[in-house]
């Protein structure tokens, strides 16, 4: 005869719970993490000192806010997107281009993309700056058979100055990093669409970039950001973008220190607007890479806050 067991709750183990688990819940209690509150508090004074510095230093705050929105800073500004956007533009499409002579089979191409690399790499933008702006005392006119002829000085303005120095030197940046993305591709997807019968061109335009934008956008994104900044360096060639005009005015009002915060001030604008775009662009290209995308600062933010917060459980 089997012996039956007893359902009376009496009878359970000692320590069981209502239900019958013997086993108690879990009170999980998350680790305090004092060096990271120590941390954030010295950085805090730091800042704080560094602000008090500035706001007690022999500087015309009012100027500055004053100046910010003014007319020819403005319109600076508005010359410093149109170039740098202008010569990323075309340093982009050099990169493509020279990335894919690069990869060639052909040695006089690949040479060719090469030399134009290693140039343009080696030599300071400012310095090619200098060689298009004074390109005149080199060349008197610029002659293009019947297609077109002028004096050198009326072609080679302040902004085509810039374009070609900023544009030029990109180029062979992007070509490195175009060239990176292609290579991240593995051959067998350039080997199946050509099994397919697609041509070179096909193959490069609908298969292979594609998949390389995801490894190309990120530091092509550095690239415009930098170069927003570099573009600083065409005020040596008369053209007037914000650190000119900003500085222009500086020297006529005596408001030297001035006007360089202003320009600062503009140009982390900029960056700030547009590394926000870049951000999100990457996203975009990383949907078919990734099987979770990486949160957004918003969520950043919220998950930090959260850090700090103790579970119910723990604070029951």
């Amino acid at each position: 005869m089997t012996d039956k067991i007893s359902k009376d709750p009496a009878a359970a183990p000692a320590g069981s719970g209502a239900s019958g688990n013997p086993y108690e819940a879990i009170k999980a209690i998350p680790v305090r993490h004092y060096g990271r509150w120590i941390s954030a508090v010295v950085v805090v004074a730091l800042l704080g000192w560094l602000v008090y510095a500035f706001s007690q230093g022999n500087i015309l705050w009012d100027t500055v806010w004053d100046k910010v929105f003014d007319p020819s800073v403005i319109s600076g500004l508005w010359n410093t997107i149109l170039i740098s956007v202008a010569s990323m533009a075309l340093g982009l499409v050099l990169g493509i281009v020279f990335a894919v002579m690069r990869l060639s089979k052909n040695p006089v191409t690949g040479a060719v993309a090469w030399l134009y690399i290693w140039f343009f790499r080696g030599t300071p933008v400012y310095v090619q700056l200098l060689v298009w702006f004074n390109l005149s005392l080199i060349f008197q006119y610029i002659d293009l058979g019947p297609i077109y002829k002028n004096e050198t000085v009326d072609v080679m303005t302040p902004f085509m100055v810039a374009l070609l120095g900023l544009g030029l030197n990109e180029g062979a940046y992007m070509a490195e990093i175009v060239r990176a993305g292609i290579q991240s591709v593995d051959e067998g997807q350039t080997e199946a669409a050509h099994a397919l019968g697609m041509s070179q061109t096909k193959t490069m335009g609908r298969i292979v970039l594609p998949q390389a934008m995801r490894v190309i956008v990120p530091p092509t994104g550095n690239e415009f950001i930098n170069m927003l900044k570099t573009s600083s360096l065409v005020s040596a060639v008369q053209y007037t973008e914000l650190l000119r005009a900003s500085s222009n005015i500086g020297n006529t009002a005596g408001a030297v220190m001035e006007m360089l915060f202003v320009a600062s001030i503009w140009y982390l604008a900029l960056t700030s607007v547009f590394s926000v775009g870049q951000y999100y662009l990457e996203r975009r290209f990383a949907r078919g890479s990734t099987r979770n995308l990486p949160p957004t600062p918003l969520q950043r933010v919220k998950a930090n806050l959260t850090t700090f917060k103790r579970s119910p459980e723990a604070s029951a």
